[in-house]
């Protein structure tokens, strides 16, 4: 198979754990602590992907000021871009309590759902095209911890969508449209960056890192800690450990 293509397979599969996760999510009342739970899980997965896969290899591929810059501009850029979103209904996309405004409510709060899980899943495709720019496959630990912390991600925005009275066709449509369009992003990643300096690809892979981190301070922890907060540390380091594992086992 092409590498380009399986840079395209790989960040569909990767977004399709949103629908993994919305299934679950729509098929049976999970309870709170367990989506929160599952949340921290996945958070601690990505924190550790961030950190070895993504910051560190930055920095050894193209230096420390490209990551730097690259790291602070995505941070920015996501944190600008969420407080857009917020205003316009998009805030608690991912929480799984009543948080969520209805069409009714909010109108136009549903785009604003759709373009802000489109927003936090962007990042962590493009990094997976990216990172088989050296050895044209995918990194199995950073295609372990996007999956892991999407179907948290699926699981308690569904069950926010679900409590604020949309459509089943809403939430598989947005779900499954966003899993298509992760898999664009993995193959833009690879594609717009084949031929470029260490310098630039250390850039976007730390703007991808600085929009990830950003993302999970903003939308992912709080719901981690809304229902479990007695837990959520130990929990989230269970995660990070987890990843942190895969990346050694993986020889990356």
């Amino acid at each position: 198979m092409q590498v380009w293509l399986q840079a395209f397979a790989w960040g569909t599969a990767a977004g399709a754990a949103l629908v993994l996760g919305a299934a679950v999510s729509w098929r049976w009342k999970l309870p709170p602590k367990v989506v929160s739970t599952v949340m921290a899980f996945g958070a601690g997965v990505l924190i550790s992907a961030l950190a070895f896969e993504l910051v560190d290899e930055a920095v050894a591929g193209g230096g420390l000021w490209p990551t730097v810059a690259g790291f602070m501009a995505g941070a920015v850029v996501y944190v600008g871009a969420n407080m857009l979103l917020a205003r316009a209904g998009a805030k608690h996309r991912k929480r799984s309590g009543g948080q969520q405004p209805s069409e009714q409510d909010s109108p136009g709060s549903g785009s604003a759902i759709a373009v802000g899980a489109l927003l936090d899943g962007v990042p962590e495709s493009v990094v997976l095209g990216v990172g088989m720019l050296a050895g044209g496959a995918v990194s199995p630990a950073m295609m372990a911890a996007v999956f892991i912390s999407n179907v948290p991600e699926g699981l308690s925005g569904t069950a926010g969508m679900k409590k604020s009275g949309r459509s089943a066709g809403y939430v598989f449509g947005l779900w499954g449209g966003i899993a298509l369009l992760s898999g664009l992003a993995s193959l833009l990643g690879y594609v717009a960056l084949e031929n470029a300096s260490g310098e630039l690809v250390a850039f976007i892979t730390s703007v991808a890192a600085g929009g990830i981190l950003a993302m999970l301070a903003d939308t992912m922890i709080p719901e981690a800690f809304e229902e479990h907060h007695n837990l959520t540390g130990l929990t989230a380091s269970l995660g990070f450990l987890t990843a942190f594992t895969v990346h050694h086992l993986g020889g990356s």
